[in-house]
């Protein structure tokens, strides 16, 4: 799915869920460009994921859609286990041949995966924490998303259609 963007700074709330842990996942994305409504989109079900890969795909997604974008991007995320993973700890794991001390790195590829976009991109891209159902609308928009991705059983990411933002909230 390509989405073109025209304002300088992008800014993009992400989220996951899961019902039970490991259990349904699903990831939520809010896209917003300037004065326009938010495009809201849900997507990566997985039948047995987890909170963290959850957190982890919409991160990624997140991403690539800042890569397309040819102006700043700013990233919101929930998970300081996500943020951490792609914009520090990876680059140790890395440099220790992708190990760490006290046994194996969980989430590995998908973290691989993140990181290397990342760290392409990250004069472009800048990942700020967001406290979570704190009433935030687009982290509250991402979760809600995340959580119609596993109604739907969605692993394609496909935009939800709304009219009032309000309803969606």
């Amino acid at each position: 799915m390509k989405i073109k963007y025209e304002l300088n700074t992008l800014k993009i709330y992400c989220d996951g869920a899961c019902q039970g842990n490991p259990g349904k996942s699903g990831s939520g994305l809010a896209i917003y460009d300037g004065d326009k409504n938010p495009t809201i989109l849900y997507g990566d079900y997985e039948p047995n994921g987890t909170n963290n890969t959850a957190e982890l795909k919409a991160l990624y997604k997140a991403l690539l859609i800042a890569n397309d974008n040819s102006n700043k991007t700013t990233i919101f995320c929930d998970s300081k286990y996500s943020i951490d993973c792609i914009s520090k700890w990876a680059y140790g794991w890395k440099k220790n041949g992708w190990k760490k001390k006290g046994g194996e790195i969980k989430n590995l590829e998908l973290i691989k995966l993140a990181h290397n976009l990342f760290d392409t991109i990250q004069t472009k891209v800048e990942i700020k924490h967001v406290k979570g159902h704190s009433g935030v609308e687009g982290n509250e928009l991402a979760d809600r998303m995340a959580i119609k991705a596993i109604e739907k059983q969605s692993k394609e990411y496909k935009e939800f259609d709304y009219i009032n933002i309000r309803d969606v909230l």
